[in-house]
């Protein structure tokens, strides 16, 4: 996806772009699997879907998921380059969060959040009076930081300003500022506010959730940028290997394919390109859960967003669960998609993602995929060879 940003972007402000792909279909690892037959495949499940999964190709399975902030960077992007041409977007039906072992809905309107169950009437004061500070808090000037020093303030310290109890501190952290650690705690304030902000202005747009997901799945952004792309210029060629990175005094000249050579001033890629340029920072595990009922306890949503704060499970990350469904044009009739996710931290990843399984059950068939994240050794300057991170 980010590749396909790029070639789009960069196409359309007049840059000559060559875009190569080994695999015969647009956005690498961002792509949506389709027909289901195809994931059985990928995955080595023996045997083909049974028939109760419905046609093969009414299903497009995000590899890796994402759900869109309505008022997003991607989504301005998406705006700006008119690449929604391409794309219609749901808005997802409601956000949860986990707490002591069951899920609450993360309050969307005021009147929910004055009945929500997940604080006490006291806290709720509190907390209303710190959304106030939040929306009315404007990096730019002064008169709204109260004695906050955004560049200076850690955000610990604004949380004590305000008096929050903890499980308000995580809800808020973990399900509106979407930290997967806690590591912002001790980090200047100003990221996270703007990050709640972003969370709040996102739910004003369309009410249910901040959520935004585009029909047929994530793999039709990389092939929204890549039409851009063409549109402008762009060459394409999917199916084509890459056999050797051109380098001469140290600086990227081209890249060979099938024995010919394409010269090039720049190279974007993605880690598993250049693994020589490249370094492991962790693992993801993801796992596909194909179920044929919506998730308990989400007043029968056609998709959701569950956060398990890290918090709540002895974690240092947090587990996240995104379920969409046949309203999505991604899942036959009656079945819904559900992808959890999270960093490994042991020897076991699949016990640390129990607590979401858990949340899915009775769980039809599942996919399970643990991933290493690379993340290029430099930036590119001297080479010319610019790497993008593996997703998280």
């Amino acid at each position: 996806l980010q590749e396909c940003i790029l070639s789009g972007i960069m196409s359309v402000n007049g840059k000559k772009v060559l875009h190569m792909d080994r695999n015969s279909y647009y956005g690498g690892e961002s792509a949506s699997i389709t027909p289901l037959e195809d994931l059985y495949k990928r995955f080595n499940l023996p045997g083909t879907p049974p028939e109760s999964m419905g046609r093969g190709r009414d299903w497009n399975v995000d590899l890796i998921p994402k759900f869109l902030m309505a008022n997003g960077q991607l989504v301005k992007m998406l705006l700006y380059t008119e690449v929604t041409r391409y794309l219609d977007f749901k808005v997802i039906e409601g956000s949860f969060v986990y707490k002591g072992g069951k899920i609450y809905k993360v309050p969307s309107t005021e009147a929910e959040a004055l009945a929500s169950s997940l604080m006490g009437l006291f806290e709720k004061r509190r907390f209303r009076k710190f959304l106030v500070y939040v929306a009315n808090f404007d990096e730019n000037d002064p008169r709204t930081f109260e004695g906050v020093d955004p560049k200076k303030t850690t955000m610990r310290d604004v949380y004590k300003k305000f008096d929050l109890g903890q499980d308000v501190i995580d809800f808020t952290g973990h399900a509106l500022a979407l930290y997967r650690t806690d590591d912002y705690l001790d980090q200047p304030c100003q990221e996270t506010i703007n990050r709640i902000k972003l969370y709040s202005e996102s739910l004003a747009r369309y009410g249910k959730s901040p959520y935004l997901y585009p029909l047929y799945g994530l793999g039709e952004l990389p092939q929204g940028f890549a039409r851009l792309s063409a549109i402008y210029g762009g060459t394409y060629m999917l199916n084509k290997p890459i056999e050797e990175i051109v380098i001469e005094n140290g600086k990227v000249v081209g890249v060979k394919s099938e024995g010919e050579v394409a010269r090039c001033k720049q190279l974007i890629c993605d880690p598993s390109y250049v693994s020589d340029r490249v370094t492991k920072v962790g693992q993801v595990i993801r796992v596909i859960c194909i179920l044929s009922h919506p998730i308990k306890n989400t007043n029968d949503a056609n998709s959701c967003q569950i956060i398990i704060p890290q918090n709540q499970v002895n974690r240092k990350s947090d587990i996240y669960v995104c379920m969409i469904s046949s309203a999505h044009n991604v899942a036959a009739q009656g079945k819904y998609i559900a992808i959890a996710s999270t960093t490994v931290e042991t020897a076991d990843p699949e016990k640390e993602i129990k607590p979401a399984l858990d949340l899915l059950e009775p769980i039809e068939q599942k996919f399970v995929s643990i991933s290493d994240l690379f993340a290029p050794t430099d930036l590119g300057t001297e080479s010319q060879i610019f790497i993008s991170r593996t997703y998280d």
